[in-house]
């Protein structure tokens, strides 16, 4: 077996043609400078061949569903395993996917409360048990005790609220002997007409047997005969209702019993116990107002009003494991309460034997949870709201659940969102993962996780056209002590980012928050000083994004531009004159569709098109502006309307793209590619990097201006017209900043970011960070949530929430300068900060 995975000639994207050998079941860390080719060569390539190969060994039927995999451009690689990949893009925006369905945690629970869950009556909130045909019989006698006239009805629900005429169904039990129905509560005899309205829903209930009391209404001596009769009754009934019959006592009420469970008090009857009837994606089991979302629209934070947001129909609620815990009780829990709550909770032994392995499945799930810093989510926490960081740890932890042995995992900056605290045990996981038997690939820019691998590869030692090298590779100790290596250089501190040698005084004026409620805050009262750098820092789930983003920008941006965001809930929030701009610059992405770019993006794009329309051969053939656009008819390619590649519907097979076989990818016409800027046309404009393309056009401000400024984010590797889809969040983020860089300053603007450092090595931190800085001396005030050392250290004020993430956070832990925090004992940030500092 090959104990090496050998590379040879890689060349995908702006790699140099690559070779390497990585060796198998260790963890490798993949580092350089961002658009280096790091991802390139880890998910590009050897993700990529890795899943290629696995799915070509599968059978002609399995990989009619999984389609054709394009090989990647390299000449060979062996040593490979399948191949799983965990980046940050893989969580849905599914309203009906929480962490608890991701990890499959809500699929265990599901099973475990059908089997071992105790139901109660919704009615009385009594124990619930199943009856036998015997202990309806007792049921029918205790009540009918004593009685001497009328009788008792046994009838059999055979159709219940369903539409239909059901003429043949009624004629079958005619003839099979039956003589009476009940239908929408009317009696019928069979022996007559019957007509029923064909879309109106409808209850027919068969009339088994109608017997006098007289002879079973003597609790002292119960005629047998009768008693038998009644026996015969319900067993057919059951047979006939699905399980369930309604009696009608002599008084006239009505009581509906279950073979399955129902209420021998108030003659309530469960549904069968079974997992789905505790999932909300199930007809079975979902609220039928809400239809399982919770809410009272899609995507609404109404809470639905039939269920309260617990998604599911009553009688799921009802069914408790100990200490009356419903499913929605435990979904409620943040991982680490759930954990207690399953490591305390007491079965009796058959519950204990039923349950055993099922518990260890969720506990096992919960306990992975925590080891990568997730203790704070609450199992009910929906994907959409999850950070590419947390998503990715989530399904790492489910990764670690199904223990595969000889696989090759790929893994994107699995840190991101993590505080340094957590970073410790992210890294025992993945090295479980590998002391598994698996190979661990991981693309980082994160100290501890570097320090922690067994073999390193820089990519350099640029970006784009400057990158795509083997800068350096060996075991880990071996690069740290390359002189070739940047990283190793910030990692010895050969390299560094300096701390302000004098910090902006924090003066009085400010924005302030008053008692911010919202999620787990508990009611603080924060200060923002303006035209300051600033830095909210805390554990993960701490509620920093809550008090930044939810409550403070929300407010400003409903008071500034009257905006429809629901704002966090607090008291009031003074000096929003201070500013007269509040910019979020998030990680969303810039566009969803290959017709949106950086280029588009930013503006640069029309002033394109200007130059390439006031050519001289444009303005001889009458070519205006919009002949230069792939989004409208007139110059682009109308074969593939302008995306440079075709869809090919396969009906049962998964929709191909090719390139377009008439403009072959270039997206417009041969007559629009005939003009020429420079000696080249707009396709080959599209496709110079952001450096190139800024020098080309650094006689016309417009677009050199903007062009430049996406340089100065660190973003001169990326293509100008590449598709928005391919573009990372720090990536998006970043190109959000150039665009509001470009604009007019005017001195009062509020700049929020959720951690800018997204995918950035040291040496872009530095880049990024002098631009936030030119930010704040223009007068602006930029606040960034943020885990990064090395900008927080930077920074003229912290705000430092927690102690911990969750219920146990919400608080502010510590306020002042990077300086003041690291000396709160209190602060895990200021432990961290305080070793960085002293360097």
């Amino acid at each position: 077996m090959h104990d090496k995975i050998t590379i040879k000639g890689a060349r995908e994207h702006n790699l140099k043609n690559i070779s390497l050998e990585l060796p198998r079941n260790k963890l490798i860390c993949f580092t350089g400078v961002s658009g280096s080719g790091k991802s390139s060569l880890a998910f590009d390539t050897i993700f990529a061949e890795g899943q290629r190969r696995y799915v070509e060994s599968l059978s002609a039927y399995a990989r009619q569903f999984l389609g054709q995999m394009e090989k990647p451009d390299v000449d060979e690689i062996e040593g490979l395993s399948p191949a799983i990949s965990i980046d940050q893009k893989a969580h849905g925006k599914n309203p009906r996917s929480t962490v608890a369905t991701i990890t499959e945690i809500y699929d265990y629970l599901r099973v475990l409360y059908a089997r071992v869950g105790q139901p109660h009556c919704v009615t009385c909130g009594e124990v619930i048990q199943k009856l036998t045909n015997e202990e309806m019989v007792d049921l029918v006698l205790e009540r009918v005790a004593g009685t001497t006239k009328g009788s008792v009805k046994v009838l059999a629900p055979i159709v219940k609220g369903r539409k239909g005429e059901y003429y043949q169904m009624l004629y079958d039990l005619y003839n099979s002997g039956f003589a009476k129905v009940r239908i929408d509560g009317t009696e019928y005899r069979l022996d007559q007409q019957i007509k029923l309205a064909r879309y109106k829903q409808h209850t027919i209930e068969l009339v088994i047997d109608t017997i006098p009391v007289a002879g079973i209404g003597d609790g002292k001596n119960v005629d047998k005969e009768a008693r038998q009769r009644l026996s015969d009754a319900i067993e057919i009934a059951v047979d006939r209702g699905n399980d369930v019959t309604t009696i009608i006592y002599p008084d006239k009420t009505e009581q509906l019993l279950s073979a399955k469970f129902s209420c021998p008090k108030d003659g309530f009857s469960f549904p069968e116990i079974e997992p789905r009837l505790f999932s909300f994606n199930s007809p079975y089991g979902a609220c039928t107002q809400c239809t399982g979302l919770g809410t009272a629209e899609l995507y609404s934070k109404e809470l639905c009003g039939m269920c309260s947001g617990a998604r599911l129909r009553q009688e799921a609620l009802f069914v408790w494991l100990p200490g009356k815990v419903s499913i929605v009780d435990v979904a409620n829990k943040s991982v680490a309460e759930a954990v207690e709550y399953f490591t305390s909770i007491k079965l009796n032994e058959k519950q204990t034997q039923i349950a055993g392995s099922i518990l260890n499945e969720i506990q096992n799930r919960l306990r992975f949870m925590l080891d990568v810093g997730l203790h704070y989510l609450t199992l009910d926490r929906r994907a959409g709201t999850l950070s590419g960081g947390e998503g990715q740890r989530i399904r790492l932890a489910s990764q670690v659940g199904t223990r595969l042995v000889g696989a090759m995992y790929v893994l994107d900056e699995p840190t991101i969102g993590l505080h340094q605290r957590d970073n410790e045990r992210l890294v025992e996981t993945l090295e479980t993962l590998r002391d598994l038997g698996n190979t661990v690939i991981v693309v980082e820019h994160d100290e501890d996780t570097m320090i922690a691998s067994d073999y390193m590869v820089e990519i350099g030692p640029g970006a784009g056209r400057h990158g795509g090298e083997v800068v350096a590779a060996g075991p880990t100790p071996e690069v740290f002590n390359d002189p070739n290596s940047i990283t190793a250089a910030y990692l010895r501190g050969d390299k560094k980012i300096d701390v302000p040698s004098e910090r902006r005084t924090v003066g009085p004026a400010a924005i302030k928050v008053y008692g911010a409620t919202e999620n787990n805050l508990k009611g603080i009262d924060v200060e923002f000083p303006v035209q300051k750098f600033i830095c909210v820092t805390g554990v993960s789930g701490s509620g920093k994004s809550t008090l930044a983003y939810e409550t403070m920008y929300k407010t400003i941006s409903k008071r500034l531009y009257h905006s429809k965001h629901t704002p966090g809930a607090h008291k009031k929030i003074t000096g929003i004159e201070y500013i007269d701009k509040a910019i979020l610059i998030d990680q969303a992405p810039i566009g969803r569709t290959s017709r949106s770019n950086a280029a588009t993006y930013t503006g640069a794009w029309g002033p394109i098109r200007d130059i390439f329309a006031a050519t001289a051969e444009a303005r001889f053939r009458g070519y205006k502006k919009g002949r230069f656009s792939f989004n409208r008819p007139g110059g682009r390619c109308e074969n593939c309307e302008g995306h440079g590649l075709i869809s090919i519907e396969m009906h049962f097979l998964p929709t191909v793209y090719v390139k377009c076989d008439v403009c072959k990818g270039r997206r417009f016409d041969r007559e629009t590619l005939e003009i020429l800027y420079k000696e080249k046309n707009i396709f080959q404009v599209l496709e110079m990097r952001i450096e190139d393309a800024a020098e080309f056009f650094k006689d016309v401000p417009p677009i050199h201006d903007r062009l430049e400024t996406l340089k100065r984010v660190g973003l001169g590797y990326i293509q100008l017209g590449q598709p928005a889809p391919t573009l990372s969040g720090g990536e998006a983020q970043r190109v959000k900043l150039s665009t509001e860089l470009a604009k007019r300053q005017t001195g009062r603007t509020l700049y929020l970011l959720d951690e800018p450092t997204t995918g950035l090595h040291f040496e872009d931190v530095k880049k990024l960070l002098q631009v936030l800085h030119w930010l704040v001396d223009k007068g602006n005030t930029v606040v960034v949530i943020e885990h990064n050392l090395d900008v927080i250290k930077t920074a003229d004020w912290l705000i430092d929430l927690g102690p911990e993430g969750g219920d146990l956070g919400g608080e502010v832990v510590k306020v002042g300068t990077p300086e003041e925090v690291a000396r709160c004992g209190n602060s895990y940030t200021g432990q961290y900060l305080k070793k960085v500092l002293k360097k």
